[in-house]
């Protein structure tokens, strides 16, 4: 037997041995016979270089330390999902009514139920069966390429079985099984080493390890629940079909699940799991409902970036006793004052709580939580932990009640509250450090002036140390100073460099929304940066004046006014201006309508020249509204290649369809004469 042959023998033979170990929980051989394997395998690709692929098993582990994680467009968006909190009986039938509804009534639905596990959303990519490329969700749609890590976990095949499909992105959740975690701790504990404060937060920490050595040592799992982009393969005709699909496939699919009929079974299955939840080897936060027919699911559609067809039915939040130590004001990158309960640490919805929100000061007074207090703390999944009421009769007599500082604990700038707002604010503006570190973030954030590589750390870093001081700073930096901090090495402070001179070419609309100005969103940047054309008008405009733009009101038209009133704020665009941000400006709009004004406009596909982004922020520069799905309410489809179920649906509802030539006319057309 020649090396190629052995070496594809080991691999077969390790990787079956991998899956009977990582998900099905049957290991078939002793670990010292698996090592020989191991070791030999290594062996013949140390000899025979040129035999080593990315899905031997031997890749699993290692590789070098990423500088950071490069970003991921997902060709098919890994959109959110309805939640529901109500009962078993209730938030089932408010799904089920809401999915008969949409079809017209009629007979019960089949649906697919699955558990919602509590770890980090991951896209897994298959091209002709092998793992190309792994990434987070993020915002939805750009995520993080987490390839190297994502091949340290032993139950995701390196390899399908039986699929060569073109492309198959397979969806599902990376998490930490409860005895692992235990174990992971242990261990930690007696090295002297610190440990994870719960599995979900152990799952999200692995992945996101620039070291894939050090993500390798953490035990963690996946389920398969869904699919991305396909390309190549024959879907089933259910839900429940492709979860079968997949496990046949070599994936791990979650053995809790079910295929049902009508609200009642979906209200069983949503007790079954509540009975066994704390039982079951891993944490979840409630089940999943799908309509199983995908046929069903392309009639339903989505709604605001969510499927009609799944919904998340949570169960009630979880609640602990605590004492409430002190309360201290956390500023934010508006000036917002929010009071912060220092807690007795409790551990509440599966992590352990030391602090938790308390809003504002009339919610303090309206609870009358006092410092000192037994408190009821409440987290719910992802939620921001809350203080939600008091147990008055355990109040110590010297307890003390709270009040809001009059300056602020960061700069000691003055603190203002608004006639009819329940927040009170410092007055500090860039000149606070907590402000200014918030600001800086979202000056560098990616729908603003996207300065890749700007995270938090650097930016405390350079706040802290005093190098920066305001915005304009920011292109002030150079290599030297940047390799000089701690944990920056000279190639990353050249990155970041390269990435501030690259963002000093953007939009008017992304200018205005990265400076922060209070009630201006990206919506309103856009129609502010339309509207007028020029900056140097909007800074100039009255009340009377910014009213006339579309979607700005008398709070929106104050806020902008009074920004740019202020000396400081003033001088902070001047000096980015003149440091080279810049943008193409043009004389603003008539008060008469927009050309495609009132149309609706869906874009699905790749087109051969314009990006998404390009297209969408063209029509809405003409008035046109750019929707996520088809309806009776769509005027346009633009469809590119690959288009899906958005060009099936044009079809079905009579929608034109248009290539990108015909979309390319209209805006020559429109714009010449805009």
């Amino acid at each position: 037997m020649d090396a190629m042959q052995r070496i594809a023998q080991l691999r077969a033979e390790i990787e079956r041995h991998n899956h009977a170990y990582y998900v099905l929980d049957a290991p078939g051989i002793p670990d010292a016979e698996y090592d020989k394997l191991f070791r030999e395998l290594q062996a013949l690709e140390t000899q025979h270089p040129g035999l080593l692929t990315p899905d031997s098993p031997t890749q699993r582990v290692g590789g070098k330390v990423l500088d950071g994680f490069a970003p991921v467009r997902h060709a098919v968006p890994m959109l959110s999902i309805r939640t529901e909190t109500d009962t078993e009986a209730s938030g089932a039938f408010n799904f089920d009514t809401r999915v008969r509804n949409a079809l017209g009534g009629g007979d019960e639905v089949e649906y697919a139920c699955e558990l919602k596990f509590d770890g980090l959303a991951i896209n897994l990519r298959y091209e002709r069966g092998v793992l190309v490329q792994a990434a987070t969700r993020g915002d939805g749609e750009t995520g993080e390429d987490v390839t190297q890590n994502i091949r340290t976990i032993h139950c995701i095949p390196l390899h399908l079985k039986g699929c060569d499909a073109e492309v198959l992105e397979v969806r599902g959740e990376v998490y930490m099984s409860r005895k692992d975690f235990n174990r992971y701790n242990d261990r930690q504990r007696a090295l002297g080493l610190p440990t994870l404060v719960n599995p979900r937060n152990g799952a999200a920490g692995s992945i996101r390890q620039l070291d894939p050595a050090l993500a390798a040592r953490r035990p963690l799992s996946f389920f398969a629940y869904g699919l991305g982009e396909v390309r190549g393969w024959a879907l089933p005709a259910t839900h429940g079909g492709i979860l079968d699909a997949l496990q046949q496939f070599g994936l791990p699919v979650c053995a809790e699940r079910a295929v049902v009929q009508g609200t009642a079974a979906l209200a069983d299955f949503h007790r079954r799991v509540a009975a066994k939840r704390d039982a079951l080897p891993f944490d979840i936060d409630g089940v999943v409902y799908k309509v199983n027919s995908l046929a069903l699911q392309r009639e339903l559609s989505f709604v605001s970036r969510e499927p009609r067809w799944a919904v998340a039915h949570k169960y009630p939040a979880e609640e602990q006793l605590t004492v409430l130590r002190d309360i201290e004001i956390q500023v934010g990158r508006t000036g917002k004052l929010t009071p912060v309960a220092k807690l007795e640490p409790v551990f509440v919805g599966g992590t352990t709580v030391s602090n938790a929100t308390l809003h504002n000061e009339d919610e303090i007074r309206r609870k009358d939580v006092h410092i000192g207090d037994t408190v009821i703390v409440r987290r719910a999944g992802d939620v921001i932990p809350e203080v939600v009421g008091v147990i008055r009769e355990r109040r110590p007599a010297n307890a003390r009640a709270f009040a809001m500082p009059a300056n602020c604990p960061v700069c000691g700038s003055h603190v203002v509250r608004e006639e009819g707002e329940a927040d009170a604010r410092c007055t500090g503006g860039l000149f606070c450090a907590a402000q200014r570190k918030q600001a800086i973030l979202h000056f560098a954030g990616r729908r603003a002036m996207d300065v890749e590589g700007l995270g938090d750390k650097l930016v405390e870093q350079l706040v802290d140390e005093r190098i920066i001081h305001s915005l304009p700073d920011l292109y002030r930096l150079d290599v030297a100073t940047l390799a000089a901090l701690e944990r920056m090495a000279e190639k990353s402070a050249q990155n970041i460099v390269d990435a501030l001179e690259k963002s000093k070419r953007t939009t008017l609309n992304r200018f205005l929304f990265a400076l922060g100005i209070r009630h201006v969103g990206e919506t309103t940047a856009k129609d502010l940066a339309r509207h007028f054309g020029k900056l140097d008008v909007i800074m100039q405009a009255d009340n009377e004046r910014l009213l006339a733009v579309s979607d700005v009101g008398p709070v929106v038209a104050q806020s902008i006014v009074d920004f740019f009133s202020e000396a400081h704020n003033r001088e902070v665009v001047q000096q980015l201006c003149e440091l080279g941000v810049h943008w193409e400006e043009h004389d603003g709009v008539s008060t008469e309508p927009l050309p495609l004004s009132g149309k609706t406009f869906v874009l699905t596909g790749t087109l051969p020249s314009l990006s998404r982004d390009e297209a969408k922020s063209r029509l809405e520069a003409l008035g046109a509204k750019v929707a996520g799905s088809v309806s009776k309410k769509t005027d346009y489809v633009v469809a590119g290649a690959e288009a899906g179920s958005k060009l099936d649906k044009a079809h079905e509802l009579n929608v034109p369809v248009w290539d990108e030539t015909a979309l390319l006319d209209l805006l020559h057309g429109n714009e010449k004469h805009n």
